[in-house]
């Protein structure tokens, strides 16, 4: 994973923020969902899990640097059983935190999540695993910035609940 593609991902995640920010019609509220505090906690936990799985793969000396990773970064570099378990979690917890999304946008992401974990453990070229990794990423910024209502807003545009 190179500089260039972590600083492609960040500027169109920012730029998905800024979007949020700016655009007065976001979230919209036919797609807009509010999410609970135990939710947010899920998907906040998802994030995490998945940044600490590609950062042991790709960035194993920033994430070795905290004390008592070598046996994660082991087991998911292992690519084995627990490898998997240590993507598949995050990601479930991930969907679980955003479950009260429309169920095409949940697909949406589930479709991502699951072409990220199959390039990943099926052998498939790196680029080809690099670019699901950047769509995946896309698609979370893009549904976290875009169609979520955090905890602590209410309003009109909270209409999922």
């Amino acid at each position: 994973m190179t500089t260039d593609f972590v600083g492609g991902l960040a500027v169109v995640v920012l730029l998905l923020l800024l979007a949020r920010l700016v655009v007065p019609g976001l979230p919209p509220q036919s797609l807009a969902a509010r999410l609970t505090p135990v939710d947010a906690g899920l998907a906040a936990a998802g994030i995490a899990g998945l940044v600490l799985h590609c950062a042991s793969m790709f960035f194993e000396p920033v994430v070795s640097s905290f004390p008592g990773s070598a046996a994660v970064i082991s087991q998911i570099n292992s690519m084995g059983p627990a490898s998997v378990i240590w993507y598949a979690v995050p990601s479930l917890l991930l969907l679980a935190g955003l479950r009260r999304h429309d169920t095409v946008v949940l697909a949406v992401l589930a479709v991502a999540l699951l072409t990220v974990g199959v390039t990943m453990y099926n052998g498939a070229a790196l680029w080809i695993h690099l670019d699901a990794v950047f769509a995946a990423g896309v698609v979370t910024a893009a549904i976290l910035f875009l169609l979520v209502v955090p905890p602590w807003r209410t309003g009109p545009e909270s209409l999922r609940r």
